[in-house]
């Protein structure tokens, strides 16, 4: 049986029961629906997430950068439930006029600098800490090659096949084969890649690697969608090994839990605001204690 055919009206129209589970948070306009101010921690980074494979770049490498010992990193990270609209508060539409998480202020600097888009934040921290990014204009700029690729390759991953795969009313067959072609294509050239190189932009683990693996780690370790054996995700072995080898640094460990809300209670830290709360205030903690 084809797929029903749809005519598109001459003027499009906003129909808000579109019935996936994003419909009560999609809209067509941007800007605050409410006033709200965002809480403010004592450290020089503010982060404004939640842990989807987004908002886990940037908490990975905030952890990274103290695991390597640098103080200055430190920082306070707010979960923001984009389920409950908290990214069109009128001060988080301040820090991201985009409403999208994650949202970062550096307030170390007078006045404090917005910066919002997970590429933008992943950059901007790697060149003000100088790590995890290439001064050799060669490698800087692989790096960075990858790093945009994750930019324009995840979303056909997320909005594309995610969303025909797992989230859509109903399940069409040319949007969710259309999508899941691409996705394995994109599967394929980072298989191919991480054949001759340990990470994505070479020898070295770089911004690159922080930006790809939220999305296509958890993609072939049946994290999100529940497609794995969909994509055969079995036969993209290099990057596997790849998954599995970033899985095991402690700072990646810790940056997932970060404003994580589902999931083992264990795995799950809410708000971070220093290194002892993955220790003492994660959530089987805290509702252990009430």
């Amino acid at each position: 049986m084809s797929d029903p055919t749809y005519t598109p009206p001459k003027v499009w129209t906003w129909n808000p029961e579109s019935g996936n589970k994003f419909s009560n948070i999609n809209r067509p306009v941007a800007g605050p629906t409410h006033d709200k101010a965002l809480p403010v921690g004592e450290h020089p980074f503010q982060l404004y997430s939640l842990a989807t494979p987004n908002g886990v770049k940037a908490t990975i490498l905030f952890e990274e950068l103290l695991e390597l010992g640098i103080r200055e990193a430190e920082y306070d990270a707010w979960l923001i439930n984009i389920m409950d609209g908290d990214q069109f508060s009128s001060g988080f539409v301040n820090v991201n006029p985009n409403s999208k998480i994650p949202a970062m202020l550096d307030r170390s600097v007078d006045p404090a600098i917005r910066v919002f888009e997970s590429g933008s934040i992943l950059l901007y921290l790697a060149e003000k800490f100088g790590e995890f990014l290439p001064t050799d204009p060669a490698k800087r700029t692989e790096t960075l090659n990858w790093l945009f690729w994750q930019m324009g390759s995840a979303p056909f991953l997320g909005g594309g096949f995610g969303h025909f795969f797992a989230y859509a009313p109903e399940k069409y067959e040319y949007p969710i084969n259309r999508y899941a072609m691409e996705v394995k294509r994109q599967l394929d050239v980072l298989d191919r890649q991480l054949a001759d190189n340990q990470y994505i932009a070479g020898a070295d683990y770089t911004i690159a690697d922080m930006a790809i693996w939220p999305w296509y780690g958890a993609l072939v370790k049946n994290m999100v969608y529940e497609a794995a054996e969909f994509l055969e995700a079995h036969t993209y072995t290099n990057v596997l090994r790849w998954t599995d080898e970033l899985a095991q640094r402690p700072a990646v460990k810790r940056g997932r839990m970060v404003n994580k809300a589902w999931g083992e209670l264990s795995s799950q830290l809410h708000e971070r605001h220093d290194a002892s709360d993955f220790e003492l205030r994660t959530q089987d903690k805290l509702e252990g204690s009430e």
